[in-house]
């Protein structure tokens, strides 16, 4: 608490704050905690299953996408299943090294120690549908949740993105993962949901059963070595105008001062 509010205080940023026992359960816990909140993962085993068993291994710190895609082709989604897999059989799809440490960071085990002002190479969300979700809509909602969330995230940290992978479970267990260039980095949200309902796009589910969504942005550097092409389209910049307003009101009303019209709605009842 007293953190946030010293970066509250000294530099007027909301921030998001994980607390674990190591460096990626305490990422992966403040990834998946909305701006402003704290997420914490108490230090027993029965507390660390709970918080990674039903994420998908996409989310797993050292796993990317040709990782996550060689687990999903043998039915290994989430990072509970892979948790439980025997150790040999992931040495066998994976190898001998990559095998061990993805079972070891499965079961929450990260040696790393902590370095100070190093920071995290990439950033994540997901969103869990309390039930399996048939609704375009709600898919595309849940991506304006993700991004919005991750935007502000960047912005908080003056940092920008240059990648994104697109992580989507369905009700069978199975996954897809889609990852893109981004034509420059940024921390724009209306850029970054734009960037997300393009890979969506892609998917080409029309009615699939959706389980749950994940998104990481990384290629992360300092915002100001970034570079933005300037437009002549004037609704641009009002757009990157409303967002910085938004977030100084975020500063300092809370997280849920502002947010878009589509999440503002009422959810529509099972």
């Amino acid at each position: 608490m007293m953190l946030r509010l010293r970066a509250l205080g000294l530099f007027g940023v909301q921030t998001t704050v994980g607390s674990a026992g190591n460096r990626m359960l305490a990422a992966m816990a403040a990834a998946s905690s909305p701006p402003g909140q704290i997420t914490e993962v108490d230090h027993d085993q029965a507390a660390v299953a709970s918080f990674l068993r039903p994420r998908p291994i996409a989310l797993l710190y050292g796993v990317g996408p040709a990782t996550a895609a060689t687990l999903a082709r043998h039915g290994l989604h989430t990072i509970g299943a892979v948790s439980d897999t025997p150790l040999l059989t992931l040495q066998r799809l994976l190898g001998a090294t990559a095998g061990r440490d993805v079972r070891a960071r499965a079961h929450g085990h990260d040696p790393r120690p902590v370095t100070p002002h190093s920071p995290s190479p990439s950033l994540s969300a997901d969103r869990l549908f309390s039930q399996d979700e048939l609704d375009p809509d709600q898919h595309r909602r849940a991506l304006l949740s993700i991004t919005e969330q991750l935007g502000a995230q960047l912005r908080g940290r003056r940092e920008v993105c240059r990648t994104l992978t697109l992580t989507v479970r369905y009700a069978d267990r199975t996954s897809t993962t889609k990852t893109r260039t981004l034509p420059e980095a940024t921390s724009h949200s209306t850029a970054l949901a734009r960037a997300a309902y393009d890979l969506h796009a892609t998917l080409g589910l029309q009615r699939a059963r959706v389980r749950a969504t994940a998104l990481r942005a990384h290629n992360l550097s300092p915002a100001e070595h970034a570079h933005h092409q300037l437009t002549l389209n004037p609704a641009d910049d009002k757009a990157r105008q409303i967002e910085a307003a938004a977030d100084r009101a975020r500063v300092r009303f809370g997280p849920a001062a502002i947010t878009p019209t589509a999440l503002a709605r009422t959810p529509r009842r099972s």
